[in-house]
């Protein structure tokens, strides 16, 4: 229905559903900032305290997204980010989720918080990539679902670039202006500007 009716008035709708938006967003207690466009609806999962969700300046949402936290955790989507449609963003315990500005988050992305996970100014984080400051404790005599987590932060410096498919584990940095292939599972931290390929993922190049 939301793309009809931006269809039918040449996509001038988007500007009163943002509006609208922002205000049921700020009725819930989540920090909004002036600017904030929105192309779908969020799905709201708070279990900690609202105001630990910011959005700042000129922040685009450009469809169904899905922001939870629980106990301490923050939330902040730093200005000019993008966030593709149907992506989810967990904060939780005392972690901090950060979207640093100017980047942007495609189609279907998964960030799991629970210790910190920063990403940094100007990166692409690609479609259906999954994130994750935590691991399963993974035990014989507990079941799976029983037996916890490990927490760990993730740090993604400045203008890295992960492709489509990409899994990174818990405990890793990517340098500044890394590079990271479709398919890629991330398992240990990489160097500045390196190009990095497979699973688990290996140094192959740098960017020139």
């Amino acid at each position: 229905m939301f793309a009809l009716l931006a269809l039918v008035t040449n996509n001038k709708y988007w500007v009163l559903h943002s509006w609208m938006i922002r205000l049921i967003l700020r009725l819930r207690g989540v920090r909004v900032a002036p600017g904030f466009h929105c192309q779908g609806v969020p799905r709201l999962q708070i279990r900690g305290r609202a105001d630990n969700i910011v959005i700042e300046e000129n922040v685009r949402f450009l469809g169904d997204v899905d922001l939870r936290n629980r106990e301490n955790g923050r939330l902040v989507f730093c200005r000019d980010v993008v966030v593709e449609g149907d992506c989810r963003f967990v904060a939780a315990r005392d972690g901090e989720l950060r979207i640093g500005s100017g980047s942007i988050v495609t189609k279907g992305a998964l960030l799991n918080g629970g210790a910190d996970l920063i990403i940094g100014e100007q990166c692409i984080i690609g479609p259906r990539c999954s994130i994750n400051a935590n691991e399963h404790v993974f035990q014989r005599d507990t079941p799976v679902r029983e037996a916890g987590f490990i927490h760990e932060p993730v740090s993604i410096e400045d203008d890295c670039w992960i492709a489509a498919n990409v899994v990174i584990n818990k405990g890793v940095t990517l340098g500044r202006g890394s590079v990271i292939g479709a398919g890629a599972v991330v398992t240990r931290s990489t160097e500045p500007y390196s190009v990095n390929v497979g699973a688990p993922a290996k140094k192959i190049g740098e960017r020139s």
